[in-house]
């Protein structure tokens, strides 16, 4: 696969279409730029009806980037099917605050917390459910960019009970870019590629990911299941591919 520009933007403006079929008809998809100003008319608000939008919140205290993998899965894996929806219609909204998830339970309700304290999510829900924790918390601040990595491979656990018979786990590569990328952006492209994957079926309990890093994806000769495809935050009139999940090895 050749992650020309054009199929970057193909790929870009089907998650749009896919997502939001009803505002893609009347959006200009045509070129990156075009893109660029759909994504900036559905993020001054007209992605959601007033009782539509569904958001997450993640609280971040300490950032290891295998553990969040991992517990990102689990949580997206966990939200009941009945509140999908809504966050899928928002395309997977998340706002990332930086806290002590242990610090704040006696006062706010996670609906999930990672084992070791470090990360913890309430959501999806409307804003409003969670404007008292977004009052208290500021956003988290990860701008150093995020160093390369030796190849290292995470387990989505499987809840207890819930291995299906005859359950085949898949292994994928899960390449993350880290020229120019900061660890924000990490959190907020691989999420949205996580959350993505998760709804859509393609990450499973009890699968595999190797996490790999590479300055670009361009160039990379594999056949990806999923990309996260998103305006290159140093060339602002060009589309980046900022991860990607391959088909099963």
């Amino acid at each position: 696969m050749t992650l020309s520009p054009d199929l970057l933007l193909t790929v870009a403006a089907e998650r749009l279409r896919v997502t939001r079929p009803e505002l893609a008809a009347h959006l200009d998809l045509s070129t990156s730029e075009a893109f660029r100003r759909a994504k900036a008319t559905l993020a001054g608000g007209e992605a959601d009806g007033p009782h539509d939008g569904a958001a997450v919140v993640m609280v971040v205290g300490r950032f290891s980037l295998p553990n969040w993998v991992q517990e990102t899965c689990r949580f997206a894996l966990s939200v009941p099917a009945g509140r999908t929806g809504p966050w899928q219609r928002s395309f997977t909204r998340t706002l990332f605050l930086a806290g002590w998830p242990n610090n704040l339970k006696e006062r706010f309700t996670f609906d999930h917390i990672a084992d070791d304290g470090s990360t913890a999510w309430i959501g999806p829900a409307p804003d409003e459910a969670t404007a008292a924790l977004r009052r208290l918390l500021k956003s988290f601040d990860g701008t150093r960019e995020l160093p390369a990595w030796a190849p290292t491979t995470v387990a989505i656990p499987v809840p207890v009970g819930e291995r299906s018979a005859g359950c085949h786990p898949i292994h994928r590569d899960l390449y993350i870019a880290t020229a120019g990328v900061t660890v924000s952006d990490v959190l907020i492209q691989v999420n949205h590629l996580l959350a993505e994957a998760v709804l859509d079926g393609l990450i499973q309990p009890g699968d595999r990911l190797t996490l790999r890093s590479v300055p670009r994806l361009a160039g990379l000769a594999m056949q990806f299941a999923a990309l996260r495809v998103d305006t290159d935050t140093h060339r602002p009139h060009e589309l980046r591919a900022y991860a990607g999940l391959t088909e099963e090895i």
